[in-house]
């Protein structure tokens, strides 16, 4: 990809003191154990040194992939022709400047963030103890367990346009949250960290609510084994495990790849998994459940395509946003409008 190549030219030039490793083998970053090299990877040391990153980037027409923990990451064997920026440096983590706050960088994991909370007697994070990923990953896509979400917690994220390069504070009403997914996956931005609003509480209490709920993890859960996480996001009115189950396929394996024996909503690395295993193993999943069932089950798991290519075509989405945007606007004023009109004038 020619721009990427030019940006990495000036990316050297500029950055000199930049951590940047050309080729990186992702099998050594995603917990899945599976994925070849991606084009460039850079691990900047703070939030200033990554938003030069991505200037040169923008600058050359070209999307970074950022990535924290890489636990629901698989990354085709051939490679791709990308760079990814990693978060892994950007671990800040300290009181917030409000009562009952803490402000974490993106590249802080989820254990240490719900510890961190604890140590200072501030409830709110036990059910984030044991999920294996950062919070800029578990911002991005809402992560939860055991009843409690990210979207629960947050106050407000800190974003970096790329566009306008500007670093913006989002509150959590503006954030766009669902199951399992927020309103950035749509923006070209990066979240470089957030600010969590939680709630006083005896650390001992607090302890023994993440002792409790990581012994259920450990109980149940193929935490000795290679994988990516839940597979499988909830469909509505049940739990992708128990669909799985029903359908005969635990322990169903393709190559490498295997529905684990353990907990079904999981897919696990036996030892010699590739990405080709694991996209037919999910894919036949999807399929058995569906044909059973008539539920469509949703990836949890990002996978990203082979010969994808991130061009940063923010003008694009821009426009397809505020398209979005407009016609909510139209629907609200007809809504209104209509409620209006059928209203009890007395």
């Amino acid at each position: 990809m020619e721009g990427l190549e030019k940006a990495l030219e000036q990316i050297k030039e500029n950055m000199p003191g930049l951590e940047l490793r050309e080729h990186e083998p992702m099998r050594e970053h995603c917990s899945f154990k599976v994925g070849g090299p991606v084009r460039a990877f850079a691990v900047p040391r703070d939030i200033f040194e990554m938003s030069r990153v991505m200037f040169y980037l923008h600058m050359n027409g070209v999307s970074p992939l950022t990535l924290g923990k890489c636990t629901n990451v698989i990354i085709p064997e051939e490679g791709l022709d990308i760079m990814v920026i990693s978060t892994e440096s950007l671990r800040k983590l300290r009181l917030g400047e409000t009562e009952n706050t803490v402000y974490a960088e993106a590249g802080v994991s989820l254990a240490r963030l719900a510890q961190f909370a604890r140590d200072n007697g501030l409830a709110g994070l036990e059910f984030a103890s044991g999920i294996p990923g950062s919070v800029g990953g578990g911002v991005l896509m809402n992560a939860g367990a055991y009843g409690g979400e990210m979207k629960d917690v947050i106050e407000s994220v800190v974003v970096y346009y790329i566009p306008t390069q500007t670093l913006t504070e989002v509150k959590a009403s503006d954030c766009g949250f669902e199951y399992r997914r927020s309103g950035f996956e749509r923006v070209n931005c990066a979240i470089m960290g957030a600010v969590f609003k939680l709630t006083p509480d005896e650390p001992e209490a607090i302890g023994a609510r993440m002792k409790e709920m990581n012994e259920k993890r450990t109980a149940s859960q193929p935490l000795d084994m290679p994988s990516a996480g839940s597979a499988f996001k909830r469909p509505a009115g049940g739990y992708a495990a128990a669909l799985i189950d029903q359908c005969g396929l635990k322990g169903y394996t393709v190559g490498g790849a295997q529905i684990s024996t353990k907990h079904a909503g999981f897919a696990v690395n036996t030892g010699s998994a590739t990405y080709d295993d694991v996209v037919a193993l999910l894919d036949h999943v999807r399929r058995e459940v569906y044909d059973r069932t008539q539920i469509t089950l949703e990836p949890e798991i990002r996978i990203y395509p082979k010969g994808m290519m991130l061009v940063d075509n923010w003008r694009e989405k821009k426009q397809s946003i505020i398209g979005e945007m407009l016609e909510q606007a139209k629907q609200k004023a007809a809504e209104s409008s209509a409620g209006l009109t059928d209203a009890d004038p007395g």
